[in-house]
């Protein structure tokens, strides 16, 4: 297994200033499916059939999303999105995009962390980061992406900065 270790490629795709969305955390959290099922002793909401999750500016889109929540609090502690493929996307406080897609997607809210896995793509400003795993820690920017099964590669791609004059 390939491991690298991109955080300087991050900072490179992602401006300094591109932090997530500040007030993305302290918003609530819209869903739209054509189902829902409620597990009220795991805590967790399950919805199916052309899902759209809004919180913020942060939009994932799956086949089926599954939202768990705190026992004791309520506060949701993860949302895993899959499909062919689930999508997720925020805006930064510099008012870019921040794009990614995989077969699955598992957003960890207090870790502030997005792992994307099979087919995991992440893209801004049409740099890109292709590989069978990614992982991004959206506060801090940090980025790893690898290839996971023998032979996988991780694919980048750099854009060059628009010199503003």
């Amino acid at each position: 297994m390939k491991l690298l270790h991109l955080s300087l490629m991050a900072c490179l795709m992602v401006s300094s200033s591109a932090m997530a969305l500040s007030t993305d955390r302290d918003q609530p959290v819209y869903i739209d499916s054509d189902s829902q099922q409620l597990d009220m002793q795991s805590n967790k909401v399950t919805f199916t059939g052309d899902v759209k999750l809004k919180q913020g500016s942060i939009n994932i889109n799956a086949d089926k999303i599954i939202v768990t929540r705190g026992a004791k609090d309520g506060a949701i502690q993860e949302i895993e999105g899959y499909g062919n493929l689930a999508t997720f996307s925020q805006l930064t406080d510099d008012g870019k995009t921040l794009y990614g897609e995989a077969k699955e997607l598992y957003y960890k809210m207090a870790d502030d962390q997005l792992t994307m896995i099979n087919q995991a793509m992440l893209s801004q400003d049409d740099s890109v980061i292709k590989g069978s795993q990614i992982r991004y820690k959206i506060s801090s920017q940090k980025l790893i992406a690898d290839g996971k099964q023998s032979g996988d590669r991780v694919s980048t791609v750099l854009q060059p900065q628009a010199v503003e004059e």
